[in-house]
């Protein structure tokens, strides 16, 4: 059997917030298309030279109250980044709270706006543990 990954969708509520977040992760918009008769938009981002890798965001143009709680949402996405210290500090310094600092030089976690859980997972090797990551405290769920 032959099987090949497409994409991974999730449901947005505010499409202009959400493009801006994954934006700040270094994905960039493929693809656009808006449904007029169905009311909704798909847009699919990916990292530069990977768009065999896109996220699908799923956007209802007359809302989508069940958001964030109704857990249609995937459960998280990943993503392997060059230095997690550095993509990191670059949330935060844009205002994304880092849920599950990278206290181990390995791994971390933020939510987007529409509180899906990003994992981000260091290249190759941790890297030496690194202050204020390692002390910083883990701060809701992820």
């Amino acid at each position: 059997m032959d099987i090949r990954y497409l994409h991974t969708m999730v449901r947005v509520k505010d499409l202009d917030k959400t493009i801006a977040f994954f934006e700040l992760l270094g994905l960039e918009v493929i693809s656009r298309r808006d449904f007029e008769q169905g009311r909704f938009s798909l847009i699919f981002m990916a990292p530069p030279g990977q768009p065999e890798c896109p996220v699908e965001l799923t956007h209802n143009w007359d809302g989508d109250e069940g958001l964030p709680t109704d857990s249609r949402h995937f459960g998280h996405l990943a993503y392997e980044v060059e230095n997690i210290y550095e993509m990191c500090q670059h949330l935060a310094d844009n205002g994304v709270v880092i849920n599950r600092p990278p206290h181990d030089g390995r791994m971390a976690f933020v939510r987007s706006p529409d509180n899906i859980s990003i994992e981000f997972l260091q290249r190759g090797e941790a890297l030496p543990k690194q202050e204020p990551w390692a002390s910083m405290e883990s701060i809701g769920s992820w």
